[in-house]
């Protein structure tokens, strides 16, 4: 069981660029420390998201939506949560010099307080676009883009930093993994669908640098060959030592195997409106949690609580949750009837955390329909 909580109702807030109310690392920050606490490399997409359908599109035919929205989707998603949850965030990516380009560009860095100092601007080059259709908790995306030219290289040293998060492509190495990892950056890693069909965890070479690996249920059975996601689990720390799985609606499970520990935590129930970068919120609620020191159920909890809070607004990077919209849903649950006091005590580790009523809410910028609305004289 776990709390019931209702839709945040927040609204269309801009941010320019303020620190987090909180600083989960301030108790284990010191001199000498990395200058990021977490670093990311990746493609940036302008995500137009359009919700309120009640179907999948119908060949043929005109679909409305209810709703639309537009931010910064890729890796932006990530960059963004990790962000609002107050890590030291430092991101590389190619930007074309588009219009699109600059608005993801203003978002995460003027907007979100995102190092873009190994990120450039690529003359000519457009901005990969992603269009997200949500429908019945689901998603269908339909996405264009270019790889940026070869004299545009990606930074082959990644910034020293406490941790990074990698997307892990099957059969390819990425040598800035093993380089960060040697530098003793902890290393969490994805992995996308394997178009290939091999599903053949050899083929993930740089597995071999990373502490975490965080797939999905689907993911981790067809790599691992396991008949369910908790066995599938537990094959995988074999090859890393530790495996996180999301199990959907069902919550997550984890295993260390350098502790011995396991740990499962059920899902929050909550109506979702717009399911777009919710595994990256997860997976940077998860890094937040781990840097921070706390016991692995505390982490799958707090991951899992940061990615049902972002599925209750439209888009990918700007639905991510802030320490405010977690403290006001920790005193919302509190103050319904009829909760299972069991489940809010798996979520009382966050009374130690949070900001103090009285705090004046963060003020979050959210996905808005139109990029660019005129400027008067």
């Amino acid at each position: 069981m776990t709390p019931s909580t209702p839709s945040t109702g927040e609204g269309h807030h801009r941010r320019t660029g303020q620190a987090a109310l909180v600083d989960p690392l301030g108790a284990r920050r010191a001199p000498g420390d990395p200058p990021w606490d977490v670093y990311l490399t990746g493609t940036v997409f302008l995500d137009i998201i359009f919700t309120g359908l009640d179907s999948a599109p119908v060949r043929g035919t005109e679909s409305w939506a209810r709703g639309m929205g537009s931010s910064p989707g890729g890796v932006a998603n990530m960059a963004t949560a990790l962000a609002r949850l107050g890590l030291r965030t430092s991101l590389a990516a190619a930007f074309g010099d588009d219009h699109y380009g600059e608005y993801c560009w203003d978002a995460l860095e003027q907007g979100e307080g995102i190092d873009l100092a190994a990120s450039r601007t690529v003359p000519g080059w457009h901005s990969p676009v992603t269009v997200s259709m949500a429908y019945e908790g689901e998603r269908t995306m339909v996405s264009h883009g270019h790889e940026p030219p070869p004299e545009e290289p990606a930074p082959q040293h990644a910034p020293y930093a406490r941790a990074a998060v990698a997307s892990l492509t099957p059969g390819r190495r990425a040598p800035w993994i093993a380089q960060a990892a040697s530098r003793g950056t902890r290393i969490f890693a994805d992995v996308g669908w394997d178009d290939t069909g091999a599903w053949d965890l050899a083929g993930l070479a740089d597995l071999e640098h990373c502490e975490a690996f965080l797939p999905n249920a689907e993911e981790a059975m067809r790599y691992t060959r396991a008949d369910c996601p908790r066995a599938a689990a537990q094959a995988l720390t074999e090859h890393v030592p530790l495996a996180v799985v999301t199990l959907g609606a069902e919550g997550a499970y984890a295993v260390d195997r350098r502790t011995g520990e396991s740990a499962e935590v059920p899902a929050i129930a909550v109506e979702a409106l717009d399911p777009t970068g919710a595994g990256d919120v997860f997976v940077a609620g998860f890094v937040t949690g781990t840097l921070a020191g706390w016991p692995l159920a505390d982490r799958l909890a707090f991951a899992g609580l940061t990615a049902a809070l972002s599925v209750q607004e439209f888009g990918g990077s700007l639905s991510a949750p802030g320490w405010c919209e977690i403290a006001a849903w920790w005193r919302r649950v509190q103050s319904v009837d009829g909760q299972d006091p069991e489940a809010l005590r798996r979520y009382a580790f966050l009374q130690a955390l949070l900001p103090p009523e009285e705090t004046t809410p963060w003020p979050l910028r959210r996905a808005v329909p139109t990029i660019g609305f005129g400027r008067s004289a």
